[in-house]
């Protein structure tokens, strides 16, 4: 709770009003007593007494009831409650109350996301920290069931056959974790089998594992600074993160010590993106993919609209990646109906080229789905981000 204070005639340098308040005729002698001590330990200095108001005298006074007492009072300027709470702030003949104003509840959804934001952190560092744990020879020396969950993480990274196939991407989307919960709820659904296919089910697994393993490590936070939500953020390519030089060498400790981390931080993420998905007509996926001596990340941000007087149907889906063979690269799908526009971003001026060297199949592709192509364009450098979700959030967070 905090204070609202209104404002009394007594003092009209506070900016924060008050209530001034005196006797009322049928509580006089009540109040005597009050004032003079007797009911000293009701009335003492910073004490929070039960209020509520009666109605408005002949005078103009707001009559209160407090405690056992009507007094008068001021009347302020907002409206009171049928019930609520004033902290004594003086004594004397014509007291000064505060009034408690009850803070309305945090929402779930935000408190979780407060909660979720300092600890998440992008899936890049936990990639390099597996792809370091598997060229180890010492990580078959780990106890016979932390290995099988490190495997199935690895498992939930989808290669890029898999990820440019229509199903494929919509079976990668399904398992990214956002949708475990959902998944899970439905009836006759197979447990064993997603347990073992979604990511988010691998790294519930695999951190609850690593706390048994590691008992005193505790997950650290990615950054001094809280970083804003993923919708308010919008995509943005994400590069390979190198590992320091002196974590790769034979030190399992320290490797899984950090893997701890990183897993506990990956799960923020998976959440953070699930609590946005609540509140935004949008939903921000991140699928790991396994590349060329490594692992890349693909950010894929889709969201339904209607559009027009008829209401058609209109989906947006941005993708981001960043490959070490092209470098970061954004696009832009626009679909209408049967109406696509395809914008695609690179930053460097050699990926553009590359890029434009398809369009032609590309567009031979669509033709044959019935599609038509309103836009087709790669530009050079990567666009600014305007996305519009969580602006308020964020002020919240701040």
């Amino acid at each position: 709770m905090h204070g609202a204070r209104m404002g009394a005639r007594t003092k009209p340098r506070r900016k924060e009003p008050c209530l001034v308040i005196q006797p009322t005729s049928f509580a006089a002698l009540t109040w005597a007593g009050a004032a003079s001590g007797s009911a000293a330990e009701s009335w003492r200095i910073g004490t929070v007494l039960a209020a509520r108001p009666l109605g408005i005298n002949p005078d103009g006074m707001m009559v209160l009831q407090i405690g056992a007492l009507a007094v008068e009072a001021e009347a302020p300027r907002g409206q009171l409650p049928s019930q609520f709470q004033v902290r004594v702030l003086s004594l004397g003949a014509q007291p000064l109350l505060e009034v408690l104003t009850a803070q309305a509840p945090e929402p779930a959804t935000q408190q979780a996301l407060r909660e979720r934001l300092p600890q998440q952190n992008g899936y890049a560092p936990l990639l390099a920290t597996l792809d370091a744990l598997a060229q180890r020879p010492a990580l078959r020396q780990l106890p016979a069931y932390l290995r099988p969950a490190l495997a199935l993480l690895e498992h939930g990274v989808r290669t890029p056959a898999e990820i440019t196939r229509g199903d494929g991407l919509e079976e990668a989307i399904n398992r990214s974790g956002l949708f475990l919960e959902a998944l899970l709820a439905q009836p006759q659904v197979d447990m064993a089998g997603l347990s073992q296919e979604d990511w988010k089910a691998a790294l519930l697994r695999l951190a609850s594992l690593l706390d048994d393993y590691l008992p005193t490590r505790r997950a650290v936070s990615s950054g001094s600074e809280t970083p804003p939500p993923l919708q308010q953020r919008g995509l943005q390519p994400q590069p390979r993160v190198m590992l320091p030089q002196e974590l790769l060498n034979d030190d399992i400790d320290a490797l899984l010590g950090r893997l701890h981390g990183e897993v506990h931080a990956a799960l923020a993420r998976v959440e953070v993106a699930q609590l946005e998905a609540t509140t935004a007509s949008a939903w921000m996926i991140e699928i790991p993919v396994q590349g060329e001596d490594g692992r890349d990340i693909l950010q894929l941000q889709l969201q339904q609209g209607t559009e027009g007087e008829a209401g058609s149907n209109a989906w947006t889906l941005g993708f981001a990646l960043d490959l070490p063979a092209l470098g970061p690269i954004q696009g832009e799908l626009q679909l209408r109906d049967l109406r696509l526009a395809v914008r695609l971003w690179a930053e460097r001026p050699d990926t553009v080229h590359r890029l434009e060297q398809q369009f032609g199949a590309l567009r031979h592709q669509l033709a044959a789905t019935g599609l038509i192509l309103d836009q087709l364009s790669c530009q050079r450098g990567l666009p600014q981000s305007t996305s519009p979700h969580s602006a308020i959030l964020l002020k919240t967070m701040a």
